[in-house]
């Protein structure tokens, strides 16, 4: 009774802090952001949830102190998604499928209990095959896609910023093993289907967990926050393959997302099969593959190169084994 007391405590606080933040420090403009489609090759420009909540928390200074104490903690992501969970907030589908212009004809059902019902919606049988070739990395989620082909020399999200894969698996021994090795990051925005897949078939290790906050993944806070991935929560597995070694898939928690649920068992992964999902928010899926077991598409790393992220589907070829001719 006293936790909830003091949580209720908290949203209010919360509320107070962006009222007084908005009226005493204006928050800038956003920068707009710029993505390639793969499928068409134009470049558009990101309809960002949540937006000037974003740009407010990591742009004012009340709004920085507010993400500092509050924001970034589980109890405020667990009482949003406790939210959507309730029937009234289904309310919120049918303008939020319209603004985001979503396609729900490829969803297994229409009609949702909740907006995380609507949120963690499953796709039709074969509305995302994904290529079969033992030789092909396929992508592990519908998302913007960033990469890298060696992360030791290439430049993350800021100029002049590094991946700290130590940092972010929370191994030193093993980061060794992807020391020059290839970085793969998706981005999977709220307006996504929130499921992710195996990247690639072999054999899954156990998951390791890692307790951390809950900021936003969006390059608005990226690029005041560059080291956010290893202030996350996050979870990572081993997939061993005979093609691409033994590949580190990671997802990482965000802002109001509840939770990161894996649904495979057994330690077999069946490249494009399901793995989990994410319950409400936008979110991560980190790929890190050792030196010289992956050639990613060059499209995807020019893209890269030039400041922009990929929009890609799940199940689409994004590398291949580096001796694949």
């Amino acid at each position: 009774m006293k936790t909830k007391i003091l949580q209720k405590k908290y949203i209010i606080l919360l509320l107070l802090a962006i009222i007084l933040g908005l009226a005493f420090y204006p928050s800038p403009q956003p920068e707009p952001i710029h993505y390639v489609d793969r499928q068409t090759g134009a470049i558009k420009t990101e309809k960002v949830a949540g937006e000037n909540w974003l740009v407010w928390l990591y742009n004012n200074p009340v709004g920085e102190a507010t993400l500092a104490t509050l924001v970034k903690r589980k109890f405020i992501s667990s009482f949003y998604g406790k939210m959507m969970d309730k029937p009234e907030s289904a309310k919120k589908i049918k303008p939020f499928v319209e603004e985001y212009d979503i396609d729900l004809s490829i969803a297994q059902k229409q009609k949702f209990n909740s907006f995380n019902d609507f949120f963690v919606r499953k796709l039709r049988k074969n509305a995302r095959p994904a290529n079969n070739d033992s030789n092909v990395v396929v992508s592990p989620a519908d998302g913007k896609l960033m990469a890298w082909s060696n992360v030791s020399n290439s430049d993350f999200i800021i100029k002049g910023h590094r991946f700290d894969v130590p940092s972010f698996l929370n191994d030193t021994t093993l980061a060794k093993k992807y020391k020059n090795g290839s970085l793969i990051v998706v981005r999977l925005a709220p307006n996504d289907y929130h499921y992710f897949h195996f990247p690639v078939s072999g054999i899954v290790s156990p998951v390791v967990k890692i307790k951390g906050d809950y900021y936003s993944v969006n390059p608005i806070a990226l690029h005041q926050m560059i080291e956010i991935f290893c202030l996350n929560k996050r979870q990572y597995v081993l997939i061993t393959t005979e093609q691409f070694g033994d590949v580190v898939m990671a997802e990482v928690g965000a802002t109001m997302v509840g939770s990161i649920l894996q649904t495979y068992e057994g330690n077999a992964a069946g490249k494009g099969k399901e793995k989990g999902y994410f319950k409400f928010g936008g979110s991560t899926v980190v790929l890190l593959f050792e030196k010289n077991r992956i050639r990613v598409d060059k499209d995807l790393l020019a893209n890269t190169e030039k400041g922009f992220e990929t929009y890609v589907l799940m199940g689409g070829q994004i590398g291949i084994t580096a001796d694949y001719n």
